[in-house]
């Protein structure tokens, strides 16, 4: 089996830009969400992805990587003022990641409050917190029937994690933010073991390389250290988690080593940070080795020795400025508002101070445009302010880089590269470098960087394959063996069974409904017998296990004499079989006011004379064969019946003779007579137009003179020992049993339904 269905990628947001990364996975019928955050450079609406363009209710799973904002500040404002309640979409991120999420939300609530931009309210976020369903790395989850994920360790920040997501057999990798490099807290992003289909990857870097970690460190020390000699103040703008841990432990660890720097104190401005020490030294587990060997021996590496929190009252500010010289962690790592840009404005005008951006900086934000070392600045007030402060950019991110990214989509080997997560410029060098890679090894892999909106479709030709279990597995099969069975589909995997299995290997419950329906009437047997044998042709006759006088029509109803004046119809309930079943009940209730029936029983006859009351098999075949011989004379006009002759041989010219036929006469030459053979009711004739006459006409007589019942049999014979207790039924395609297999158990329906003689003789 094999079929040709399309994947659709659509990012609404992330898309050849860094920021509100929203990524929008669509294949057959099911919605996958990935990451909802909103952009840092914008404020309010502007900020969100673009949510509009999605119908929120049809979403079956949203999944955030990791709680930075740009990937999931946008959360609450999809689930509580986007119809996504409307549907049954469940949210995703893992235990870490949920902690920290809701200390980075009430700070993202409360400072978007102070303006007229704020996109909801508190009362709001906790409602979505409490939606949120918390999992663990490696864990595989299945949201809904057809769609399961396992979250694998992407590095980057605590709890970030890399979706690899199965949708009805196609495999995806999103690897959000991730880092290859093991930090002095935590892993390196995994490479799953399973190969996907699709691999969307960020681009933030492009094919910049960046220096190794310990190069980086060194430089970044010595260069805070030679501020502190010079008198400055070292302004380290950071978001409060993520990297911010990962610039204390360095920090930490060189002033325990440097005890001239015992006096210069470090802080970090987060009210936030300290909240959210607790959550990191929770989740020591989730850590590399290095962080859980120092617990093990009771060395918390977050309880630190020169570093604190620097309280915030009125004018906290000023007092550092004008202290002497130390070194201020304060959020956010843009510069935007907040801590860090109050603090960058008052020291700005001083060379002797330092700033060291040590993180990617977004498009559009002060810390961007810093790097490029202005003259002036202009300050929350419209103020301008001239720069004086020395500007040192080491990248602490966290991101791959170029030679890490190139080697993670080469170990994946996935068919289809989406790239994300990056400006279009770095996006685009990064999409040449790789294509160029692959087609050097000759390797057809594609490589896709699509815009905000603009949805990406990705067909693949799938095989389905269908595991043989049970009573069918016993025995392998031989080449060119025929398996048969039921073909069971549940959630886009198929299994083929034995239908005597179907209950030990599928779950699925077996039965038939029977369904009996009861009638008074005030005729007698042989008048209903008469009627039901006029209609129906030929009807068999016996006793049930009761000695009930019973009639079985077509093989399927049973109509039972079970009292003087009662009936009863039986019948296994299936769509024609209830459509019988409705006809004979049409057709008993009316005998009483058949013309028919009163003309027959106005005086005294035996109903077995009757034309359609002839039992014997050999009569019935000369009528019928009687009644084509008419059909066929009224459109020919001269049509023989043919026997051959007893004895002797016939030779090859006149086999075509030598059992019983019909001779249609064309003309008196008999050139184009037709012959039909009586037995397997075969035409032959030499013209060919004739021919093809003749059997259009006698197709037509086979229809008319045939009986509703050699029209249309179940082959169910009504003698219980040639019953078959087994039918072939059908499973659908969601699973459950439609009808099936009947074995030892049965479901009955009873109907009764009780009808006055008054009310049939009226």
């Amino acid at each position: 089996m094999a079929d040709s269905p399309t994947l659709s990628v659509t990012l609404l947001g992330a898309g050849q830009e860094v920021g509100r990364s929203c990524c929008v996975l669509q294949y057959r019928g099911k919605t996958i969400v990935c990451d909802t955050g909103v952009h840092p450079a914008y404020s309010g609406m502007a900020s969100l992805p673009f949510v509009d363009e999605l119908d929120w209710s049809t979403v079956d799973a949203i999944l955030i990587t990791h709680f930075h904002l740009d990937h999931a500040a946008a959360l609450t404002y999809i689930m509580e003022k986007t119809n996504f309640r409307d549907g049954k979409g469940k949210v995703y991120m893992t235990h870490p990641t949920k902690a920290v999420h809701k200390f980075m939300m009430q700070d993202f609530v409360r400072m978007s409050s102070s303006s007229s931009d704020a996109l909801f309210t508190p009362l709001e976020m906790n409602m979505s917190l409490s939606s949120i369903i918390p999992v663990s790395a490696h864990q595989l989850i299945t949201p809904c029937p057809g769609v399961s994920f396992i979250p694998y360790h992407a590095g980057h920040v605590l709890g970030a994690c890399m979706f690899l997501i199965d949708i009805a057999g196609l495999k995806i990798l999103y690897t959000g933010d991730y880092s290859r490099e093991e930090d002095r807290h935590l892993v390196k992003a995994e490479v799953p073991p399973v190969r996907p289909d699709v691999l969307i990857v960020e681009s933030t870097y492009g094919v910049q390389s960046l220096e190794g970690r310990d190069e980086k460190e060194l430089r970044f020390t010595s260069l805070v250290h030679s501020i502190i000699r010079r008198g400055g103040h070292v302004l380290l703008p950071t978001f409060a988690l993520g990297r911010a841990q990962e610039l204390l432990l360095i920090l930490d660890e060189y002033w325990k080593k440097h005890p001239d720097l015992h006096n210069v104190p470090i802080y970090y401005a987060s009210n936030l940070a300290r909240k959210c020490m607790a959550v990191y030294q929770t989740y020591i587990h989730t850590m590399n080795s290095n962080i859980r060997s120092r617990f093990a021996k009771r060395d918390n590496p977050f309880v630190f020795k020169h570093i604190s929190n620097l309280p915030q009252p009125r004018g906290w500010e000023r007092k550092i400025a004008e202290g002497p010289p130390c070194v201020v962690l304060a959020s956010p790592g843009f510069l935007q508002t907040g801590p860090s840009r109050e603090l960058l404005e008052l020291w700005a005008p001083d060379s002797r101070n330092g700033l060291i951006i040590t993180g990617y900086s977004i498009e559009g934000t002060l810390a961007r445009d810093i790097m490029t070392e202005p003259d002036e600045i202009i300050g929350l007030k419209g103020n301008t302010i001239p720069r004086k402060i020395s500007v040192d950019y080491l990248s602490f991110s966290a991101h791959v880089d170029y030679s890490q990214n190139s080697e993670f989509i080469e170990l994946v080997k996935a068919q289809h590269v989406v790239l994300v997560h990056g400006e279009q410029t770095a996006m685009g060098r990064l999409k040449a470098a790789m294509t160029a890679k692959f087609k050097d090894r000759d390797e057809d892999v594609k490589i896709h960087t699509p815009r905000n909106l603009e949805t990406l479709e990705l067909s693949f030709r799938g095989e389905r394959v269908a595991k043989a279990i049970g009573t069918l597995a016993n025995k392998a099969p031989q080449e060119n063996d025929i398996i048969s069975g039921l073909l069971v589909s549940k959630d886009y995997s198929y299994t083929l069974l034995d239908p005597r299995d179907l209950k030990d290997f599928a779950g699925l419950s077996t039965c038939t409904v029977t369904q009996r329906q009861r009638i008074v009437l005030g005729v007698g047997w042989d008048l209903v017998r008469w009627h039901l044998e006029g209609m129906y042709g030929s009807i068999e006759e016996g006793l049930d296990k009761d000695d009930v006088k019973v009639i079985r029509v077509m093989g399927a109803v049973d109509v039972k004499h079970t009292a003087e004046h009662e009936l009863m119809l039986e019948w296994d309930s299936t769509a024609s079989n209830d459509m019988i079943a409705d006809s004979i009940l049409a057709l008993i209730t009316g005998i009483d006011k058949s013309p028919a029936s009163v003309k027959l029983t106005s005086q005294q006859h035996s109903h077995t004379h009757h034309p359609h009351s002839d039992h014997h098999e050999g009569d019935q075949s000369i009528t019928r064969i009687q009644r084509i011989a008419w059909f066929l004379d009224a459109h020919f006009g001269d049509v023989e019946l043919h026997m051959p002759e007893e004895g002797g041989e016939q030779d090859q010219d006149q086999s075509e003779k030598s059992e019983p036929a019909l001779i249609v006469r064309m003309d008196d030459s008999g050139e184009s007579d037709a012959y039909i053979n009586l037995v397997t009711l075969a035409v032959s004739c030499p013209s060919d137009n004739v021919r093809k006459r003749v059997e259009a006409v006698l197709d037509m007589a086979i229809t008319t003179v045939s009986s509703l019942t050699e029209s249309f049999a179940t082959g169910v014979s009504v003698s219980p020992e040639d019953a078959d207790p087994k039918q072939q039924k059908s499973i659908s395609p969601n699973g459950h049993t439609d009808t099936a297999t009947v074995e030892d158990t049965t479901t009955t329906i009873e109907d009764t339904i009780t009808t006055g003689e008054a009310d049939i003789a009226s």
